[in-house]
């Protein structure tokens, strides 16, 4: 009777084990693990793959990532409360990477290995809010056949409050959105990416619809990662963009300028709305900001939200 083997435990960052934990697969040096009696994917194989599909997701390639999914892969995204089959992947998985500098997902890169199954957990953070907003996510890998043949994903976004289930949809806002862990991360991404290059704060009628039509998202999913996550309306994330982009060009050049001409020229159309944003992010009005400012005690990157 063959005896259930050590369970795997390694960190892609080191390559020696950790005392008491089994080798890292990658290593030839190392001594085999016995096979399963479970199932007929050896330990090491489940790892090796489980490996390649970390580092693919980091590195962002859609091709690698693609290349490691069985036939008959089954992709469970339980925070959709739904399943992809490989045809769906494709579309799923490109919507799923981050994109730009910034390297949202967070892989803890801890991989556990019991039989033909591992465990990985990362963290997916949502630019926009300082890094406050985080999913948990962890996955559970089932390899078959050198590929990856079946996937549970769990996600739970730290900062959200409980709400009550709706009594006429109980799917998840998520799944009526349309939108995963991951998704939601690039959905934040692209809104922070095209608000620093276009500047659509710059015109005084930017409105949720002609984002929602600039970014390619529905009004509802901007509405989500705003309200929920982010807990911003749409006019307080574009007025602290405003504000964030006035004092970055502050002092005017060659000291000329009238307060209202450049809050208007940031975007502001009322000067009451301004003035209170302003206050707000600063601590200071305008003009003490601005007096500040010429004797070297104020700073153009001032925390603070504006409203």
């Amino acid at each position: 009777m063959n005896e259930k083997p050590t369970p795997i435990s390694y960190n892609l960052n080191q390559r020696q084990p950790q005392r008491g934990i089994a080798p890292c697969p990658c290593d030839p040096l190392q001594p085999d693990v016995p096979p399963s009696a479970s199932c007929n994917t050896h330990p090491q194989t489940t790892a090796e793959v489980v490996r390649r599909y970390h580092l693919a997701w980091q590195a962002r390639d859609l091709e690698a990532i693609l290349a490691l999914y069985h036939p008959d892969v089954a992709y469970h995204d339980f925070l959709q409360n739904r399943v992809f089959g490989h045809a769906e992947l494709r579309d799923y998985v490109s919507a799923a990477l981050p994109r730009g500098a910034s390297d949202l997902l967070e892989h803890s890169d801890r991989i556990r290995v019991d039989g033909d199954t591992a465990f990985i957990q990362y963290r997916l953070l949502l630019s926009g809010h300082d890094g406050q907003v985080s999913f948990c996510s962890s996955e559970a890998i089932q390899v078959r056949d050198g590929l990856i043949w079946q996937i549970r994903e769990y996600a739970v976004l730290q900062t959200q409050r409980s709400t009550p289930d709706s009594k006429t949809d109980a799917r998840s806002p998520l799944q009526r959105l349309g939108l995963s862990a991951r998704q939601l991360s690039r959905l934040a991404a692209d809104l922070e990416g095209y608000f620093q290059q276009q500047r659509p704060f710059l015109q005084p009628d930017c409105s949720l619809a002609s984002v929602a039509v600039a970014t390619g998202y529905s009004r509802n999913q901007l509405s989500y990662l705003l309200n929920q996550v982010l807990k911003l309306s749409f006019y307080r994330y574009v007025n602290q963009a405003r504000i964030r982009y006035l004092l970055q060009s502050w002092p005017p050049a060659g000291g000329s300028g009238r307060i209202d001409e450049l809050a208007f020229a940031a975007g502001f159309n009322s000067l009451s709305a301004f003035y209170r944003c302003f206050r707000q992010h600063t601590g200071l009005s305008p003009t003490r900001y601005l007096q500040d400012l010429a004797s070297g005690h104020a700073s153009t990157t001032a925390p603070g939200r504006a409203d």
